[in-house]
């Protein structure tokens, strides 16, 4: 099967041949990898960015990236999205209003996300800092015990980690329970799939929260503050950075979500 084939039909992951070796005994079998591709995201014509993802619901995560990156302020202000396989990975077209195109342009910049992806398409240490909302949402004292329960689920509901051991999930949770789930070999990848998923189906953040499978990076915190999210739970430890950044924000910051426990941060 070609690239554009395995994209086409993508579920996230592939099968490779390997072999399998144990005590100098070397045995041929089939395997399933995750599945990672450059996703072009233009606007109006124009590239904006190339993130390394994994090619399963493409059409929520450019909508949740256009969101959490700022780009638009509401789905209402995307007007077309379409979808093309090309020899080379994914290019997504967006139409988008005019008031978000020209602030696009204002702030135009070529990136490649890479899976841990740092501080790219930045242009100064100041735009690390620029316009990070303060979140609105009220944290519900529920919530918190709830993150240990919504953690112990994430496993069964990882269909691609559970074939390949190689994905992040971000999953929301209302009531106690996670309503909806999405992998990415990119920890940023899979929220945004998740954000995108939320504001086209119209969920409300100020229900539930975010529990993500990978450590708290600062990207994280800036996309859930994008969206008004109130508590971002994660599985593994967070950084310094994520740490002020959910200060500054007023997000609830959880990590180290295991077993019956976790620390909060923030």
């Amino acid at each position: 099967m070609d690239i554009e084939a395995k994209m086409l039909n993508s579920q996230g992951y592939e099968a490779v041949e390997i072999q399998r070796l144990n005590e100098n005994k070397a045995v041929e079998q089939s395997d399933f990898v995750v599945q990672e591709y450059p996703i072009a995201l233009v606007y109006n014509g124009i590239s904006h960015a190339v993130m390394m993802a994994t090619p399963a619901d493409i059409d929520v995560f450019a909508k949740g990236f256009s969101l959490s990156e700022g780009i638009l302020h509401s789905l209402k202000e995307l007007y077309a999205l379409d979808i093309q396989d090309t020899e080379f990975g994914i290019q997504v077209e967006m139409n988008i209003s005019t008031r978000a195109f020209m602030a696009l342009k204002q702030h135009r910049r070529m990136m490649v996300g890479r899976t841990g992806c740092g501080l790219c398409g930045i242009e100064s240490l100041q735009q690390l800092h620029l316009n990070l909302p303060k979140i609105t949402t009220v944290v519900s004292d529920v919530w918190l015990t709830q993150i240990p329960y919504a953690i112990s689920q994430l496993n069964i509901r990882q269909k691609i980690t559970q074939m390949t051991g190689g994905a992040h999930a971000a999953a929301w949770v209302e009531a106690g329970e996670i309503v909806a789930l999405f992998e990415d070999v990119g920890r940023h990848n899979a929220l945004d799939k998740l954000l995108g998923y939320m504001a086209q189906n119209h969920h409300d953040v100020r229900q539930g929260f975010v529990v993500m499978t990978s450590r708290a990076s600062y990207e994280l915190i800036r996309k859930c503050a994008q969206l008004n999210i109130g508590l971002l739970a994660c599985i593994s430890a967070p950084t310094s950075m994520a740490i002020e950044m959910a200060k500054r924000s007023g997000l609830q910051l959880a990590s180290f979500c295991r077993g019956d426990g976790f620390v909060l941060y923030t």
